[in-house]
């Protein structure tokens, strides 16, 4: 028993050391709960600074898929209450580019405004040709037919009655129609009552002052009273009267021949077809006047 050894037992205690009151840990953590609050503050203030349609656009980025994002379509995670995703991306629009031919743009009002005036530029020179087929075709017409002009102007189709120089329209000087000027207007007549345009007439003069040399009477005035004789004879001739929308002189201020204003052309009648334009601007054009009129 003494030839035993007894065994050496070893006990390791390990001191414990506490941080206490100076240790770092908690530092740490405060810095990334103070990290955290700014990142809150500052996405409150960016949500709030950023108007609907943004906040709309960056929900929807959102909820939009990686593979939706890229291909298109709606959302495989859309449902009835979440805004479903799949709007235009610029990846797909770069990627579909070349892929067939681009939309037809759609005709706006402008285009409709555009296609209707030449509709009715061609109704124009279609009504044209057939008055000139019936000057050809008249007896009492055809003797005349270097005296009336027909052209398609800005407001219509203009049939233009003028002077030559040993047949005028008018005695000289008045407005009394020549006996041939009251045939050619009644002839007129029927064929401007069966066309649908509203009609503009107005009498010219050339640059020649009024022989009567007077004040009171000018050619302005004559030019006037030309109208109305004219007018006069192609409502006995069968015109319908509430087809006239306007009945002016103009004297000599818009001369058919500027560079010779004395020349017996520049005497002359004119009827104008208004198109649809020229209509509602003279229509308009007489509405503003009963208005600054009532109210002045």
């Amino acid at each position: 028993m003494a030839d035993k050894k007894t065994p050496t037992i070893v006990v390791k205690r390990i001191k414990k050391v506490s941080g206490g009151a100076h240790g770092g840990a908690w530092k740490i953590a405060y810095a990334d709960f103070v990290t955290a609050m700014m990142a809150f503050f500052l996405l409150m203030w960016l949500l709030g600074s950023v108007d609907g349609d943004k906040l709309k656009g960056i929900s929807e980025y959102f909820q939009t898929p990686l593979k939706t994002s890229l291909l298109g379509g709606p959302s495989s995670g859309a449902s009835n209450i979440m805004i479903a995703g799949g709007g235009r991306d610029l990846m797909q629009q770069g990627m579909r580019a070349g892929d067939g031919p681009s939309p037809v743009r759609k005709p706006g009002a402008s285009d409709q405004t555009e296609a209707q005036e030449q509709a009715e530029k061609s109704k124009m020179q279609e009504m044209k040709q057939k008055l000139e087929a019936l000057i050809e075709d008249s007896p009492k017409l055809k003797p005349f037919k270097k005296q009336l002009l027909l052209d398609v102007s800005s407001e219509g189709l203009r049939v233009q009655i003028v002077d030559e120089q040993n047949r005028p329209m008018f005695a000289l000087a008045s407005p009394t129609l020549q006996p041939y000027a009251q045939d050619i207007l009644r002839e007129i007549a029927p064929v401007l009552n069966g066309m649908p345009n509203r009609i503009s007439l107005a009498g010219h003069t050339d640059a020649t002052p009024y022989a009567g040399g007077g004040k009171s009477y000018s050619n302005w005035e004559l030019s006037a009273d030309r109208a109305n004789a004219a007018r006069r004879v192609l409502v006995g001739g069968g015109l319908d009267e509430s087809r006239l929308i306007r009945v002016i002189g103009l004297a000599s201020a818009v001369l058919l021949e500027p560079d010779e204003p004395h020349n017996p052309t520049n005497r002359r009648i004119s009827i104008i077809l208004l198109n649809k334009r020229a209509e509602d601007a003279a229509i308009n054009e007489g509405r503003l006047k009963t208005i600054t009129l009532g109210n002045s």
